[in-house]
């Protein structure tokens, strides 16, 4: 019989972090960038890579909360910190994400990405953060919000992306026939 705590993952939030909550209290925040996957004790502001690949998120998760059941995070409050919840938009986003150096390269790639969204009617939450890493936006036919990767919705071959969107979204054939770029 193992003695491991138990965790679960919350909703990301803008900046495509999971909070990790044992028994519902916020013991940190996780996130992926270009693979490697971060974790961030509660109440602290320092990133750990802890690991990469599909295996990262659960070895970030476990960090934490190993690092909890040894009484080296204290859980943050509930309500205390930054919220899970996604914002409104409130006037344009940056260009680029934080993360993201200004350079010629990211910042063709970022204007080439929002000219994709803006096409098939997607509205991104924060800047730019690379293809693939994830990025909080906003769907323009259903509102649902969410983590999306560039990558996966800008098409290929000079082929659309696919008409699903995500799960609760209209119908592929609904899309196809709202969204212009689909009748070309």
């Amino acid at each position: 019989m193992t003695n491991e705590l138990r965790f679960q993952l919350g909703d990301a939030d803008q900046e495509c972090r999971y909070p990790v909550l044992v028994g519902g209290q916020k013991v940190g925040l996780i996130f992926r960038w270009h693979g490697a996957w971060f974790a961030v004790p509660a109440g602290q502001t320092k990133e750990i890579r802890v690991a990469a690949g599909r295996v990262g998120s659960e070895a970030a998760a476990r960090h934490l909360v190993d690092e909890f059941a040894a009484g080296r995070i204290t859980p943050d409050q509930e309500g205390s910190g930054e919220t899970a919840a996604p914002r409104g938009l409130f006037g344009p986003v940056p260009l680029l994400h934080r993360r993201m150096p200004a350079t010629a390269r990211n910042t063709e790639g970022a204007r080439t990405a929002m000219a994709g969204l803006a096409e098939y009617l997607w509205t991104p939450m924060g800047g730019y953060p690379g293809s693939d890493n994830p990025w909080f936006m906003a769907c323009d036919l259903c509102g649902w919000q969410g983590p999306r990767y560039w990558s996966h919705l800008r098409g290929r071959n000079n082929n659309p992306p696919s008409p699903f969107r995500h799960t609760g979204c209209i119908e592929p054939a609904e899309v196809r026939a709202r969204i212009a770029a689909y009748q070309k």
